[in-house]
């Protein structure tokens, strides 16, 4: 059973979330937030398998409850999915470099909010890559020069591998581009997240546009 808080300050927000999450026989909805601040507690009571986080709320924002959720060694389980309106792109960014596995827009279709919970819950892929990968390639274009500091601790092997994960590759992609097994194409992933301080993988992408290792012109 996949366990989910939602946390959006708009009470019909999630009582549409909540109804279509709890008609599912594999998702469960454990808890509800109306702030950022309720979300960090709820997350440490209930340890949820995917908070779905709006970025604007009172009391805290959903930036700051993320970053604080990820920070927290006792939630290395739980799995943020930031809801946000195609206006908030630049919070989204920021969500993502303060530890979110990746978004959802709020007017997504049913079936790809609850597509979504799944994939976030296994932590196992980045939520939309294609449009993660614009998102953060256009944020990343505006920002100062690359810093390529702390791949140097990376193989080549594990350059290669993150920035395919860069691109939106999943495991067995990867594994097929590189002529490798999956098992193998997952342990250079898990390998280079552990090197670099990822928490996911969103994050690893976030960092391999930051280091100029893949750039928006060539990828997006």
């Amino acid at each position: 059973m996949i366990r989910v808080l939602l946390a959006d300050d708009q009470a019909l927000i999630r009582a549409g979330f909540r109804a279509l999450l709890d008609a599912e026989d594999d998702i469960e909805v454990v808890a509800e937030a109306a702030d950022g601040a309720q979300a960090v507690a709820l997350a440490v009571e209930h340890r949820p398998d995917v908070a779905l986080v709006d970025v604007q709320m009172p009391v805290m924002d959903g930036i700051e409850a993320t970053r604080r959720i990820a920070a927290d060694e006792r939630l290395s389980g739980v799995h943020v999915v930031i809801l946000t309106n195609f206006g908030l792109d630049a919070y989204v960014f920021d969500a993502l470099r303060a530890g979110a596995g990746g978004f959802l827009i709020k007017d997504t279709e049913p079936d790809d909010l609850l597509q979504g919970v799944r994939v976030a819950a296994r932590g196992d892929a980045l939520l939309a890559p294609a449009i993660t990968r614009r998102l953060i390639g256009e944020f990343v274009s505006r920002r100062p020069e690359p810093d390529p500091k702390g791949l140097e601790v990376l193989t080549n092997r594990e350059r290669e591998v993150t920035a395919l994960v860069a691109r939106g590759m999943s495991n067995n992609e990867i594994a097929a581009h590189m002529v490798i097994s999956p098992t193998t194409a997952k342990t250079h992933v898990s390998r280079a997240m552990t090197k670099l301080g990822a928490r996911d993988r969103a994050q690893l992408v976030v960092l391999a546009y930051e280091s100029g290792l893949v750039t928006p012109r060539t990828h997006l």
